[in-house]
């Protein structure tokens, strides 16, 4: 995630990441700044280095601390006739102003400190104003609200321990009341924001991280795409290219009629093999746009094509086609069932060469469409080919992705079967 142009103008509980726990209501009890749930540091216990911004509030909340501090001595220096009392209150108020800068390593104790000296020395007051309210920053609500209790509590001693001539004690305990609960408050509204803009930039990077996610998943199913297209086309050709170079390495005494159909066969299956591999990487190179996008989809109605290019090839394939207008069949549907024959008569020719093929085609709307390609045992022993498989994983892909399923296995006899169901709407 992208951070901050000027992260010396934010504070180290912001700066660092982590070192604020949003804690949404009803969720896990918060942890200490700087510290992961369950109490240990997440960096051997360093704490959060002090930014720019710190050191500037650090030194104004300080003065503040010691303004109001000068103010309420020279009070009680006017009030007091005992110098004893004024030195005392003058050295206090001096030392809280000093503990100011220990208000980010322990603000709960600073706080209950100052708010027992309050009691007897007013100088030490706005010291105490600036502890609540570092403690309202930087700790959560259950610990707030007892050190809030308890300078309440005492505020309202203290005009009895150390009364104002002046001013009414009612009036002390209301103004001293009103004063504790302002300034508590801001803090908490402070609190609040920076959690409100941890838990943004928490969204944020997840929204990122997802973005990420979705992104690599869009690549690697296009890949997937991309892969079984290219199992799917060029298995077929590459196929008829092992048959009849197969043959003619087999038969050099063939005859010539033979010798140079073979030899078209494997011209032509070259050709479209490039042609196809052409395409392809066109539309990798520039996927939507040119040719390669808008080529030739094949369909239903191109199955007759396919099992005459097989027929040509020297296999024996019954085509049994009950659909009686290939056409009306959705385009998706019936490149998926020309995908599935294809690669069954890919298969069959590799590892039943010179068996018979059935190819079976049947539905109507409503009730889908179903395709089967069987072939019986081959005769002997066939070498294994090697990446065998992988095309029927890619099969069984496409027609799960249809919204159809696929099923494929060895017969009784020995043989092959593969049956496919496509949904057909009606």
């Amino acid at each position: 995630m992208t951070r901050t142009e000027y992260p010396w103008l934010l504070p180290s509980a912001m700066a660092e990441p982590g070192l604020i726990d949003p804690a949404p209501p009803g969720g896990r009890p918060e942890g200490k700044p700087g510290r992961p749930p369950g109490g240990k540091s997440g960096r051997r216990g360093r704490r959060p280095r002090r930014t720019v911004r710190d050191w500037v509030v650090d030194i104004i909340a300080f003065l503040f601390a010691a303004l109001l501090g000068l103010v309420a001595a020279d009070a009680s220096d006017q009030i007091n006739q005992n110098d004893g009392i004024v030195l005392f209150d003058q050295l206090v108020g001096a030392a809280s102003c000093c503990a100011i800068w220990l208000r980010r390593r322990w603000p709960v104790q600073l706080a209950i400190v100052l708010t027992v000296i309050t009691v007897v020395s007013p100088a030490s007051a706005g010291a105490l104003m600036v502890s609540l309210f570092s403690l309202a920053v930087h700790r959560p609500f259950r610990p707030l609200a007892m050190v809030g209790a308890l300078s309440l509590v005492l505020g309202a001693i203290q005009p009895f321990v150390r009364p104002d001539p002046t001013t009414s004690t009612l009036t002390s305990i209301i103004v001293g009341a009103v004063v504790l609960l302002l300034v508590t408050g801001w803090g908490m509204l402070v609190r609040a924001r920076r959690q409100l803009v941890v838990a943004l930039r928490e969204r944020a990077r997840r929204a990122e991280t997802e973005a990420e996610l979705r992104a690599e998943q869009a690549q690697r199913l296009a890949r997937e795409a991309i892969a079984r297209e290219m199992h799917d086309v060029l298995a077929h050709r590459l196929t008829l290219l092992s048959v009849h170079a197969g043959a003619l390495e087999f038969r050099p005494d063939a005859p010539p009629s033979e010798v140079a159909r073979a030899a078209g066969v494997i011209r032509e299956s070259a050709h479209d093999a490039l042609q196809d591999l052409r395409e392809i990487i066109g539309v990798l190179r520039a996927p939507g746009d040119g040719d390669g996008g808008n080529r030739p989809q094949p369909t239903l109605a191109t199955l007759d094509a396919l099992v005459a290019e097989s027929r040509d090839a020297g296999m024996k394939v019954t085509l049994d086609n009950r659909i009686r207008d290939p056409a009306a069949v959705p385009a998706a549907i019936g490149r998926t069932v020309y995908r599935i024959a294809q690669e069954g008569l890919t298969n069959a020719r590799k590892h039943a060469p010179g068996t018979e093929v059935t190819v079976a085609v049947d539905g109507r709307p409503g009730d889908g469409l179903t395709v089967g390609i069987d072939n019986p045992a081959p005769d002997g022993e066939i070498e294994a080919v090697p990446g065998s498989g992988q095309g029927l994983i890619g099969l069984t892909e496409r027609a799960t992705l249809a919204g159809g399923g696929l099923e494929h296995g060895v017969t009784g006899d020995g043989g092959f079967r593969v049956r496919a169901w496509l949904p057909w709407a009606a």
